[in-house]
């Protein structure tokens, strides 16, 4: 008789008992899709390969520069046949580290073991003792981890939001010009232009751009608390400083000369930070466009066979920018959790960076699924010029700032009966909806000089927006 399905206490079949794999979080589910770059980097099957990446060009570095005595540079042939270690890593590598990762309960021992199998088939079974010589698991840790977040943010999350911000700029430089009331506090303020608004923004992202492209990817190889003790004591006679150094800086990172067991972290802090706060600024893109949508400053383009509301067919609802809300805070929440846990380590280690580290990828894909929303959403959107425009031409109180501020240049100038310019449009304005002919009635009566009574009339809520356009040349 076959086996009954599974049932959990309540009843209901265990989906946890499927032949196929379910997903428990979005990221490896419906969302698998926008973050699939990122399983290269900062999976734990990328971690691996990285790991065994370290491993074997450690011992490369080691033969290549005789560091111990009795080892000579290996061959082209053989240098070659360890780094296919490295380029054959595979599905069944991964199931065949896992598998000696269940005897050794270690990772990074059951890497060792993994590269000490192929050995022999190289070549080289001679040199197995020289596979993680001097090694503490962080000095490979350490590494694999930095390559894995630096080829993460250069190959996978930069270009992704430097698209978007170019997106951002883009649209920015086509409206330049166009006119828009401003609200500051909610209400109507002096008129600004939606390219310069969003120039603003793009502005804001980029410099955090600029930030997380310097970062410093800091890495160590100098054993169990970071003093070189059993590297001395085994070769005395070698450098193992510039060996240590000059390893590091080959695979591309910053060389820290000073750690206790493990790499302090600092410079992952610093990065988390700063992706963080990108992540903030365009959380706030994000709820700035919603509520320009929701004025009607902006029309969303529908989506032909797609539902806005399962009972309101009338619908267009601005989902990008909410799912890219969620996702950015739940990003921020992680990256602000990460940053701060990582800077501490009790005396010379503690495992609390090895569980942390792992939501890495988690944390990275959160802010990539966001970054892939944003893009599509304002990919989306329509500029609703003439809505824009009505919106100006049913606020002319905002020309009271400009009026009082003319009032003020002319009293200056000694023009007479300027006084209390202020008080006078406060009068007028507060409280009240003025139109266009009330407004010239009102600078008709001023007394202003000729010249600046005529800059005033012609003055239009759509024309009062300074150099809004020219400001957005500061994109470059």
């Amino acid at each position: 008789m076959a086996d009954s399905p599974a049932r959990t206490p309540s009843g209901r079949l265990s989906l946890a008992a499927s032949p196929e794999q379910i997903a428990l979080g979005p990221l490896d589910g419906r969302y698998r899709p926008a973050v699939a770059p990122l399983v290269d980097y900062l999976s734990e099957a990328a971690l691996n390969r990285d790991r065994v990446a370290v491993e074997v060009e450690w011992f490369i570095h080691l033969t290549h520069n005789s560091v111990l005595p009795g080892t000579e540079p290996l061959t082209a042939s053989q240098e070659a046949g360890l780094r296919r270690i490295v380029t054959e890593f595979d599905d069944a590598s991964v199931k065949e580290l896992a598998e000696i990762e269940a005897v050794t309960v270690h990772d990074v021992k059951a890497v060792e073991y993994y590269i000490g199998r192929r050995l022999e088939g190289i070549g080289l079974g001679g040199l197995t003792p020289l596979v993680h010589f001097g090694c503490t698991s962080e000095d490979i840790n350490n590494l694999s981890y930095a390559l894995g977040i630096k080829g993460a943010v250069e190959n996978v999350w930069l270009p992704a939001a430097r698209a978007l911000v170019g997106q951002i700029s883009d649209m920015a430089r086509e409206n330049r010009n166009v006119p828009m009331l401003s609200r500051t506090h909610g209400q109507p303020a002096t008129p600004t232009s939606l390219g310069k608004e969003l120039a603003v923004m793009a502005h804001r992202l980029g410099r955090q751009l600029t930030r997380i492209e310097r970062t410093e990817y800091l890495g160590k190889i100098n054993g169990a608390t970071g003093d070189f003790a059993a590297h001395v004591a085994s070769v005395p006679s070698a450098d193992w400083q510039q060996v240590s150094k000059s390893f590091v800086e080959a695979l591309g990172l910053t060389w820290n000369p000073l750690t206790t067991q493990i790499e302090s972290h600092d410079w992952q802090a610093e990065l988390y930070a700063d992706i963080a706060r990108f992540n903030r600024i365009l959380h706030n893109v994000c709820t700035d466009v919603w509520s320009y949508i929701s004025i009607g400053y902006f029309a969303q383009i529908p989506v032909a066979g797609a539902t806005g509301s399962s009972t309101m067919p009338h619908k267009v609802n601005p989902i990008r920018f909410e799912n890219a809300e969620a996702n950015l805070e739940i990003s921020s929440a992680l990256l602000d959790t990460l940053g701060a846990t990582l800077v501490t380590s009790r005396w010379q280690r503690d495992l609390t960076d090895s569980s942390s580290q792992r939501n890495i990828g988690v944390a990275f894909g959160h802010s990539i699924l966001a970054i892939s929303n944003v893009a599509r959403g304002l990919a989306g959107l329509d500029v609703a010029g003439g809505i824009l425009a009505a919106d100006l031409d049913q606020n002319w109180e905002v020309l009271a700032e400009a009026i009082q501020m003319v009032m003020r240049a002319e009293a200056i100038a000694g023009v007479p009966g300027m006084d209390n310019p202020y008080e006078r449009l406060k009068d007028l304005t507060r409280g009240h909806r003025v139109d266009a002919a009330r407004m010239k009635e009102f600078v008709s009566e001023l007394g202003l000089s000729p010249e600046a009574e005529a800059r005033l009339l012609a003055l239009t809520p759509a024309s009062y927006n300074g150099i809004a356009g020219e400001l957005v040349d500061h994109l470059g």
